[in-house]
């Protein structure tokens, strides 16, 4: 998990991961000014430490003077030992309206050289005509790159009043090499046009573009997309800016139909930006988490990614990232976590137990009950499952204090499919309506047709939850509302089953300033 908020004036935003000689690299976006590209190390994906800047903007009369935008770092195929960072730049003559793509290079992944720094403005018109743009070009590269017609919005007359042609993504197969864009068409209902952009490499470091990879038809952009191709299916993945959500799209070839699935839904909200990026054991799924998806410059942070992993019909899940079990450093024993402790004392609830190992079964006749764990934790992954008996509820309490019953309640609905995380407890001084805080964090679905049995894993790690349902996660997030307590399942005018409960204590992460030493 990382965090670069080290005051409320500057974040993380978009990132961008590449797996290299056991390293993890991280780049991302800082927000709000976006004037350089940082760059953090890892070796777990969990300790990150910072190394010096990747880029800057440009000097002034630079294309992109004003703001750096979301980057894409890869291998270079045409020059091997070297990698290119594609990013997107923007210019201040411009007012930022216009967006472009630029390309840097690197012997070492630490020092970058931007391929276009002889572009600069001259103050005339834009090569298509359009008013207050100015251009220069280097002949010698094809940097930056612009959208063009007749494929894509291309002037700040059309559409929304800005060029969008940003967050370049490179994907590479059978010798050919293809640059996906957040673009526009130029036709139809203004705030249906956002598309995949598409530009084929036609020889090293130039580009040709093609029609749009995917046009849904549906949304105002498709942002920060990712090509990636498993097994028979090409999978596009891209962050939506209506719901904050990540989706994606199937595919046979790239040439489409693009199809999605009844549940296309990758990330939750608040999770956005999402990069896929691949090491030893296959694709990974990074992203930026932010509560307010109305503001999404304060205090984001980038949690632990998930991996991703097809199922059988092609529908792609994400599941936990496997780098949780180096970080598990105490099990306890089913034994030491009995006796269970009531939470409201509801006379029409009881637990009933004859094997730990085996299972644990809490019930109530009427009303709610939450039945807590034998052990104070902070850290942790508890891991059950779950059976549902009767036509009530049911769902888990963490972090929680016994004697107030503040904490986190996940409810379950696991008739419908519906996960459902909540903030809930008493506020200090309040009164009336405003003596407790009631807040909802985040909500997941899956499909299901009966009450279970179902697998679940819960995460805590600081301010990082997470919530996995039959290996997929359903909840990713961030919250400090509640730093440690008691685990616990709860259940209202029904009877759950938990079987083979497992609670794991885990390491606690370092902050990002650290060195990666004290990881």
């Amino acid at each position: 998990m990382y965090n670069d908020s080290l005051t409320f004036r500057k974040t993380m935003g978009d990132v961008d991961v590449l797996w290299h000689d056991g390293l993890y690299h991280l780049f991302h976006l800082v927000l709000p000014n976006h004037d350089f590209i940082a760059h953090a190390i890892s070796r777990d994906g969990f300790n990150w430490h910072r190394v010096d800047n990747a880029l800057f903007i440009g000097h002034p009369g630079g294309w992109d003077d004003h703001m750096l935008w979301t980057v894409h770092v890869s291998a270079d195929p045409h020059r091997p030992g070297s990698w290119r960072m594609f990013y997107t730049g923007l210019s201040r003559r411009e007012r930022g309206e216009i967006q472009r793509i630029g390309l840097a290079r690197s012997d070492d992944l630490l020092s970058w050289r931007k391929a276009s720094d002889s572009w600069r403005s001259t103050g005339e018109k834009r090569h298509d005509g359009s008013e207050g743009v100015a251009s220069s070009f280097d002949p010698q590269s094809s940097f930056p790159l612009e959208a063009t017609a007749p494929c894509y919005e291309h002037s700040l007359d059309e559409g929304r009043s800005w060029v969008s042609w940003r967050d370049p993504f490179y994907f590479r197969e059978n010798g050919k090499g293809y640059l996906l864009t957040a673009a526009r068409v130029p036709d139809g209902p203004v705030i249906r046009r956002g598309c995949v952009g598409l530009l084929e490499e036609s020889e090293p470091d130039r580009f040709k573009t093609l029609p749009p990879l995917h046009r849904p038809g549906q949304y105002d952009d498709i942002e920060v997309p990712n090509l990636l191709k498993i097994g028979r299916y090409y999978y596009l993945i891209g962050s939506i800016r209506e719901d904050a959500k990540v989706r994606y799209w199937y595919s046979e070839s790239l040439a489409g139909p693009w199809r999605n699935f009844y549940d296309n839904v990758l990330l939750p909200q608040g999770n956005y930006a999402a990069r896929v990026s691949h090491d030893d054991a296959g694709p990974l799924l990074w992203n930026f988490y932010t509560v307010d998806s109305q503001r999404r410059d304060h205090e984001n942070i980038m949690p632990p990614p998930k991996r991703l992993i097809p199922q059988g019909d092609g529908q792609l899940r994400a599941v936990s990232y496997e780098g949780f079990e180096q970080r598990v450093h105490r099990v306890d024993l089913p034994e030491t976590l009995l006796p269970l402790q009531p939470l409201v004392h509801n006379r029409h609830a009881n637990w009933s137990c004859d094997d730990p190992r085996d299972s644990i079964t809490i019930e109530s006749e009427g009303g709610f009950e939450g039945f807590l764990l034998n052990q104070q934790v902070d850290c942790f992954r508890f891991s059950a499952g779950l059976e549902l008996e009767g036509t009530g509820k049911c769902g888990l309490v963490f972090r929680a204090d016994p004697l107030t019953s503040n904490g986190y309640y996940l409810s379950l609905d696991l008739l419908k499919g519906v996960a459902q995380l909540r903030a809930w407890g008493e506020r200090p001084g309040g009164r009336l309506e405003h003596a407790f805080h009631f807040r909802s964090l985040q909500a997941g679905y899956w499909r299901s047709h009966n009450g279970g049995p179902f697998e679940i894993s819960l995460v805590a790690l600081r301010d990082y939850l997470e919530f996995s349902l039959n290996g997929s996660v359903l909840l990713t997030l961030a919250d400090p509302t509640f730093t440690s307590g008691r685990i616990g399942c709860y259940v209202e005018t029904a009877r759950l089953r938990i079987s083979h409960p497992t609670l794991e204590h885990l390491r606690p992460i370092h902050d990002s300033a650290r060195t990666l030493a004290s990881g």
